[in-house]
């Protein structure tokens, strides 16, 4: 088995599917690559066994076959090379030999036949997305999920589709975020929740990429398709919460703000509040937003006051500065509108503009006791 490819056309999948490898492994094998060339084409996988990813790159050769190859040591090694071509042969030593210009290394191989298959996704329902709406669904909502094992339906992203649109929620109990695109459709109303890993995976390479992904899902499993990437990634498995009951109908008080302005007063000011809480005070009277935070312990205060346009009446309201920061960083409008109603109420968070006639978002952050 033979093959001649180029340094940087290997590289940039390998580098994407590193990614899929845990960094410990219960099976040796997990550490590994399976290379399988055919067709002046080889196709590498990397797997978990909950997620697997191929990518496929073109190569020269007249061979055919398929070995397994270490994974760290082969990327480590393809980063160091310049642009050139390297030949890749199976030796009789169980190594497999790589021959740059200037050198020659062997890497050990194991057999193909260890390496685990990927799930098959079958009686699957389908529906294509572009890459660039599905990119900016996942980049709008997975920061916003959980990390907690105790509740594992919380750490990935429910998609939702239906005939009026596809809908994408987030949340880990104290921020919210719901990504709805109405210029999307699918003929049969289905939910199901995407885990965190395979989601990062996609986000890096789809983010502002306008290829067509085809998605396969049935109960258990979700494929995914496009340019020369195959994705397959189990399922998390229960009942997502009902996150529209969480979402506050009647907000009176509605603040508007300059988002940037907002986020870097937020961010200066909370560098005074507690290191537990994090909390800053928002004291809304006219047109005048009041942003403070204080550490008793340390007598450290912070207090700054800026312009705004708000209608409602006067309130005082808490929040952990980090779910601020972390949704305002995360919205790349010009101006957000806050909406609230009580001082222990969530308070929602929109963009105003920079968004497309057929995207909505909506945050929702969960606010923190005053202490007076």
């Amino acid at each position: 088995m033979k093959f001649i490819v180029s340094s940087s056309t290997l590289l940039k999948p390998i580098q994407t599917l590193f990614g899929v490898l845990n960094t410990t492994n219960t099976l040796p094998i997990l550490d590994y690559f399976l290379f399988e060339l055919g067709e002046n084409k080889l196709r590498v996988t990397a797997t978990d066994l909950e997620t697997t990813m191929s990518a496929v790159v073109e190569v020269e050769t007249d061979d055919d076959g398929s070995i397994a190859v270490p994974a760290r040591l082969l990327l480590e090694t393809i980063k160091t090379f310049p642009e050139q071509p390297l030949t890749f042969t199976m030796t009789d030593q169980n190594t497999v030999e790589i021959s740059s210009s200037s050198g020659k290394y062997a890497l050990a191989y194991a057999t193909s036949e260890e390496f685990p298959k990927a799930a098959s996704v079958s009686d699957a329902s389908q529906i294509t997305i572009p890459g660039n709406v599905l990119g900016s669904a996942i980049n709008n909502t997975l920061f916003a999920s959980g990390n907690d094992d105790l509740r594992p339906v919380m750490s990935g992203v429910f998609f939702q589709f239906s005939s009026t649109g596809l809908t994408f929620v987030a949340t880990d109990a104290h921020k919210l975020v719901r990504y709805i695109r109405t210029d999307i459709t699918s003929g049969e109303s289905t939910e199901f929740i995407m885990p965190k890993k395979p989601l990062t995976l996609l986000k890096s390479i789809l983010t502002g990429n306008e290829v067509e992904v085809q998605l396969e899902y049935n109960n258990s499993n979700a494929h995914f398709t496009f340019e020369d990437i195959e994705l397959t990634c189990r399922l998390i498995d229960g009942k997502y919460p009902n996150y529209e009951a969480v979402i506050p109908k009647d907000n009176p008080n509605v603040l508007t703000i300059d988002r940037n302005l907002f986020l870097t007063t937020i961010k200066r000011v909370s560098i005074f509040s507690n290191k537990t809480t994090h909390q800053v005070r928002l004291k809304l009277a006219g047109a005048e937003l009041n942003i403070s935070a204080e550490d008793i312990d340390y007598s450290n205060r912070a207090d700054e006051r800026i312009s705004c346009s708000f209608q409602g009446s006067d309130m005082e309201i808490g929040f952990n500065a980090r779910f601020l920061i972390e949704m305002l960083n995360n919205m790349t409008c010009k101006e957000v509108q806050f909406e609230m109603s009580l001082p222990n109420r969530a308070g929602l968070l929109t963009p105003i503009d920079g968004t497309d006639e057929n995207e909505h978002i909506t945050m929702l952050v969960m606010p923190v006791m005053l202490n007076n």
